[in-house]
Formats: C-alpha cells, sequence, structure tokens
C-alpha cells in the first residue's frame, strides 16, 4: 500500500527560450538603459535646482548635473558587464533567475 504521504516528482520548471547568458544581457542592458535615465534626471534636476537658488540661474550646474548623473550610472553598468555571469543585483534585493 502507498503513503499518501509520499512526495510527487516536481513539474518541470519552463524555461525560455532564449539562452541564459542573452536573458542576463538583456538584463543588464535594461537596467544600464533605465539607471541612465533616472540618474540624468535627478542630477539635471539637481543642477537645476542650484542654479536656480545659488547661482543666479547659470546653466552650468544643470550641465554638471546631468554629467555626475550620466557617469554614475555610466559606471554601474560597466561594473555590472565585467562581472559577467553574475546576476544584477542592487544594494536592497538580489533579483534571482
Amino acid at each position: 500500500m502507498a503513503d499518501s504521504n509520499e512526495s510527487r516528482p516536481a513539474a518541470p520548471v519552463a524555461r525560455s527560450t532564449r539562452p541564459v547568458s542573452e536573458a542576463l544581457l538583456n538584463e543588464k542592458w535594461d537596467r544600464a538603459i533605465s539607471s541612465m535615465i533616472i540618474r540624468s534626471s535627478l542630477g539635471l534636476s539637481f543642477g537645476v535646482i542650484f542654479s536656480v537658488l545659488l547661482f543666479k540661474r547659470r546653466a552650468w550646474p544643470a550641465w554638471v548635473g546631468l554629467g555626475f548623473g550620466a557617469g554614475r550610472a555610466w559606471e554601474e553598468a560597466d561594473a555590472s558587464f565585467r562581472r559577467g555571469d553574475q546576476p544584477v543585483r542592487d544594494g536592497l534585493r538580489q533579483i534571482k533567475s
């Protein structure tokens, strides 16, 4: 007689049709582009605020803020691509595939 507590074989895990490396690379590019847009926008907005408040509406603080935001995003993307096959990590969570 079979026990009612027998473990049944698990259903196979559905996998993407793309290779793992391509999916990982696409994920890294998506994160790099979104990070570039967000950080550049934040840098630009801080530059505009400082320009209005402190620098008598000059343009250079906005451009400097944009550059700092884009540079920070570039460095994070570069570090992510250099790590190779490791999953993308940010400061709060780890994305597991």
